[in-house]
């Protein structure tokens, strides 16, 4: 994966907007000293590069009805079986995450259940059925915090 080159404004920008999505780019400019263009350009650099991939709200899970936050780690009855199972897994609602992971697992993932029957019911209806030949389920009592990546000026490695 190639590294991009970024400078001290790019990196600021990228602290107040991981902060902040819904942050007014005049806001930006006002803290950068530079003007609203320039931020407008800025993002869009970054956009486009890929750096920055939109902006999301965070749900609180528990208050729309979803009170259990699951990880799974998954072993595939055949390994070869990767991109079907992607493919149906993008396909369950309740799958938020899916990584591909070294260790044990073939993948793993993270999912939101209405309660543990309901996840028992994800379990043997949705996700048995794809390909697997058995998985281990860690259940997250509650998040105590998640944050952004630490975004500081890196000096270039090459």
């Amino acid at each position: 994966m190639g590294h991009h080159q970024l400078d001290e404004l790019d990196y600021k920008i990228l602290k107040l907007v991981a902060s902040n999505a819904r942050i007014p780019f005049l806001e930006v400019a006002r803290e950068c000293n530079v003007s609203g263009a320039a931020i407008h350009q800025r993002v869009q650099k970054l956009t486009n590069l890929g750096i920055l991939k939109g902006s999301e709200y965070i749900i609180d899970s528990n208050k729309i009805g979803f009170e259990t936050c699951a990880y799974m780690g998954f072993y595939l009855k055949n390994p070869g079986d990767f991109s079907h199972v992607v493919e149906e897994l993008r396909k369950i609602p309740e799958v938020v995450e899916c990584h591909f992971t070294t260790g044990q697992y073939d993948m793993f993932i993270k999912l939101f259940a209405r309660n543990n029957q309901h996840l028992l019911e994800i379990i043997h209806t949705k996700l048995q059925p794809i390909g697997l030949s058995r998985t281990e389920t860690l259940i997250s009592f509650r998040e105590i915090f998640r944050r952004q990546l630490p975004i500081e000026e890196v000096e270039d490695l090459d």
